[in-house]
């Protein structure tokens, strides 16, 4: 399989989506209930499954845009590490997350060889177990605390609130939304 051109590295800081609407994708995570993530995710979940069943599903809509595939590994990886830093927040005081660089993760992943039925098998599963950590999240632990490797701090509702965007946002990406 040819490789695939490298798309445009993203290295904007996003965390400003927990203080006015996202104006690409339309979703104001700031709005949300940090009680309600889990069922977001889990809804949004269900939207990738669909996602990753289209035909088109390895198709990008331009040479450096990833396709629906591409993004739904990121989305699945995104849920695995969201995962470990959560657990990191509830477990240690004030973690540091260490650096993670997406898009080379796409590439040494090899996202665009990815079987999508593998994938989505996949992705419901880091999305289940991260939806049943934030439900287990109860009174003083939202309020503990984790550092991105770029200095943004956040709290377990900021973290929350912070994450569910990221998957919103890919739906409307590849046309989902």
């Amino acid at each position: 399989m040819n490789e695939p051109a490298a798309p445009i590295p993203d290295d904007k800081d996003w965390t400003w989506v927990l203080d006015r609407p996202c104006p690409e994708c339309g979703f104001v995570a700031g709005e949300v209930d940090h009680g309600d993530v889990s069922d977001l995710l889990r809804a949004n979940t269900a939207e990738w499954l669909e996602v990753l069943r289209r035909p088109d599903v390895r198709t990008r809509p331009e040479p450096t845009v990833w396709s629906p595939l591409e993004y739904a590994c990121h989305v699945r990886d995104v849920h695995v590490l969201y995962l470990e830093r959560l657990e990191m927040m509830l477990t240690e005081d004030a973690p540091h997350y260490p650096n993670w660089d997406q898009d080379q993760t796409a590439v040494e992943a090899r996202y665009h060889e990815a079987d999508p039925a593998e994938v989505a098998h996949q992705l419901e599963e880091a999305s289940a177990a991260l939806a049943d950590r934030f439900d287990e999240v109860e009174g003083a632990a939202w309020n503990r605390t984790g550092v991105r490797s770029d200095g943004a701090a956040f709290t377990v509702v900021t973290f929350a609130k912070y994450f569910i965007h990221d998957p919103v946002h890919h739906l409307h990406d590849v046309g989902a939304r």
